[in-house]
């Protein structure tokens, strides 16, 4: 099979290449993904930088961690999902650039028939992140102000619907007009340019200086001080994701005292589903919270539903070949996208 793989860590248009490998074969618990489609996401850049990353394999390797497509074999105790049509994470978030792709049944959803491509490849990891955020973290309620940075990108755009379909005013932060304008398309009611206007002036003048009661960052440390600022008493600063930070670990990032005067709550946010038999070995072990796999179903199933009842829109902004993976992956991390970019195979 073909596979995209980094034999260097560099920039994607540099040292991704197509190599011709062996098709693999599940273990116990996965299945194999025949590959219709790869979402890209901005982690997959950190796979193929080798910067920020929490786990590094040996070299050469496979970066990619999403794709949809039909299990075309099974593992031991995964049989019943012979021919299925998933959604996926790759085992270790890697190998998701190649035709074919191992996964563990652990993070792989069903996708429903009436979902077309490309479609059905843009709905699981942007919007399952922003529902565990806004709903299972935040508890966000109808007539309640949430501020979403980066809000035309797939997390972002996610987001947005989702607040809106929650009853929610939205502020949008984006870093050019013709991305405020999709982001308005999607719903969102104030719009703000972060790279030309104060996003906190703004808040502050909005709500008549209480702030908004939600944030979702997916942003990180060029924002936290004045999104710090801009937060409601009794608000909740969602931490989605790090776009902007130098490096991993970043003490500078938030400040306890700003957080005890604030009188705001912290929730962190990390996409990552896991059995119940391996959570506790994960928690003595590095120490993170996983979120237990039946709930990715139920909320997979909700946001199939919302787009068959048309309440949620997948953004897709650029739909690319196989072969155009590395530019694609570029211009994703250069933020010249809107919504999700799709490498479709089938």
């Amino acid at each position: 099979m073909r596979a995209w793989r980094v034999h260097e860590y560099g920039q994607p248009k540099e040292v991704l290449q197509i190599d011709e490998v062996p098709i693999p074969e599940p273990g116990p618990g996965q299945v194999r993904v025949e590959v219709h489609a790869i979402p890209l996401n901005l982690n997959d850049m950190e796979r193929v930088t080798g910067l920020n990353m929490m786990v590094r394999p040996e070299l050469p390797c496979t970066p990619g961690m999403e794709v949809m497509g039909i299990v075309d074999a099974c593992g031991d105790g995964t049989e019943d999902w012979q021919g299925r049509r998933i959604v996926a994470l790759p085992q270790n978030a890697f190998g998701g650039f190649a035709e074919y792709a191992i996964c563990p049944i652990i993070g792989a959803f069903a996708m429903p028939h009436e979902i077309p491509l490309p479609d059905a490849a843009a709905l699981y990891f942007p919007f399952h992140l922003a529902w565990l955020g806004l709903h299972d973290r935040a508890k966000l309620q109808a007539g309640e102000s949430v501020l979403i940075h980066a809000a035309a990108g797939g997390a972002g755009s996610a987001a947005v619907q989702l607040a809106k379909n929650a009853g929610a005013r939205v502020f949008a932060t984006a870093s050019s007009q013709a991305k405020l304008d999709f982001c308005r398309e999607l719903g969102a009611d104030v719009l703000i340019n972060y790279e030309e206007t104060d996003f906190s002036e703004v808040i502050l003048d909005e709500t008549e200086g209480r702030g908004v009661n939600v944030i979702f960052d997916n942003i990180g440390e060029r924002f936290m001080q004045k999104s710090m600022r801009s937060i409601a008493y009794d608000g909740r600063y969602l931490i989605m994701g790090f776009a902007s930070d130098k490096s991993f670990v970043d003490q500078k990032l938030i400040v306890p005292r700003s957080v005890s005067a604030g009188n705001f709550s912290i929730c962190g946010v990390m996409l990552a589903y896991i059995g119940e038999a391996m959570a506790p070995m994960i928690k003595r072990g590095p120490g993170w919270n996983f979120i237990p796999s039946q709930r990715g179903d139920e909320i997979m199933r909700k946001i199939s539903e919302g787009v068959i009842e048309k309440k949620i829109k997948p953004t897709i902004g650029r739909v690319a070949q196989f072969e155009d993976l590395p530019e694609a992956l570029d211009d994703l991390s250069n933020r010249k996208t809107m919504g999700r970019t799709i490498i479709q195979l089938k």
